[in-house]
């Protein structure tokens, strides 16, 4: 079963040198199919794993209680699950479109995935979802069109329908070496040279993703992955944000702010101001910042607070609409300039 394996791999990566009419994975099926039927070797088929043959199904509706306790059974499960099918094919997307410089629709294909995978769940059938694998082989043999992947689906049916005992006949071997070959066609070979020369922390995301996948599934290692990487993007924000610092010929100090305000930021922001030492008269200017969170009104409702204890006169220049709107002790201090104040929302308490 090795030498086949090694055999299927070769004909796989060599085949596409020599020429590229042919398909090299249905070549090396067939080559190595060939082979062990005609020499009768001993090794194990797709008959021997499971059986492909079925019939159409048909419609019925789930025979399961409607009730809230059913929903806390499933519902755990069809999130993890639609989780796994959405990653797997929005991932299978980018692929494709690496593979043949084009430029896919995301929206469309989880849509479409879901509505298939709804209205399948009427005939009894498995969740599904884009296949890396096939889509990579479909590719590399030529498909390009909506038609390679219905004509994929269509053969899969004629398969099952009427020709299941000749795809039980194809050797366990042709098709593990068919997947090593994906898998070496998949994997981003380019990350093992990348790694020392990007920051630390998405060598960090990239590793703990890739370990946890094995351990666990897709679903929760990109979730993690997700957790990681913007826990590290608040830190890197925290401390990024900074003000410049003037003085103009009135004496009014200005601070200008650059970086975003939210709760990460915040305990930083508030050590750029010298309450006691300022003038009477201080400007804080966002044009180059922004207000993320609820955690930012906050802040500037405690700083104004500060400057108004001491007796000081505090203006805050370009805050959007919505910050001007939440700030409760700096209804006297915001300047109002409509031409040029920004418009965006504040994350409310439950979001931040």
């Amino acid at each position: 079963m090795g030498a086949l394996v090694l055999l299927t791999i070769a004909i796989m990566f060599f085949l596409p040198k020599i020429t590229k009419k042919l398909p090299a994975a249905l070549t090396a099926i067939v080559i190595v199919s060939a082979l062990v039927i005609g020499f009768g070797l001993d090794t194990k088929t797709v008959g021997d794993v499971a059986s492909v043959g079925g019939g159409l199904p048909t419609f019925s509706i789930p025979m399961v209680p409607f009730t809230l306790e059913t929903l806390y059974i499933i519902f755990p499960y069809s999130l993890i699950l639609a989780g796994i099918g959405l990653l797997e094919s929005l991932l299978t997307l980018t692929i494709v479109d690496q593979l043949t410089d084009t430029r896919g629709r995301g929206n469309q294909e989880s849509i479409a995935q879901g509505a298939a995978n709804v209205i399948g769940g009427f005939f009894g059938t498995m969740g599904g979802c884009a296949m890396i694998g096939q889509s990579i082989i479909n590719v590399s043999s030529g498909g390009r069109t909506r038609l390679s992947g219905i004509t994929a689906a269509v053969m899969l049916l004629v398969f099952i329908l009427f020709l299941s005992t000749f795809i039980e006949m194809v050797p366990m071997a042709a098709l593990v070496g068919l997947m090593f070959m994906v898998a070496i066609g998949t994997f981003e070979w380019a990350s093992f040279k990348v790694l020392r020369r990007i920051p630390k922390s998405d060598a960090l995301v990239m590793v703990a993703v890739t370990v946890l996948t094995v351990i666990f599934d897709l679903a929760i290692a990109v979730l993690i992955g997700v957790i990681i990487a913007a826990l590290v993007f608040a830190w890197d924000s925290a401390v990024r944000i900074r003000a410049r610092k003037r003085v103009d010929e009135n004496g009014v100090k200005h601070y200008k702010i650059y970086g975003p305000l939210f709760f990460g930021s915040t305990a930083t922001f508030l050590e750029k101001f010298d309450v006691t030492n300022d003038p009477e008269e201080v400007v804080i200017d966002f044009k180059e910042s922004r207000v993320v969170d609820h955690s930012g009104i906050e802040t500037l409702n405690k700083l104004t607070g500060k400057y108004q204890a001491a007796g000081k006169k505090l203006h805050l220049r370009h805050l959007s609409e919505d910050c001007r709107r939440l700030l409760a002790n700096a209804e006297s201090f915001v300047e109002v300039n409509i031409m040029e104040d920004p418009h965006y929302a504040v994350l409310s308490d439950k979001l931040s």
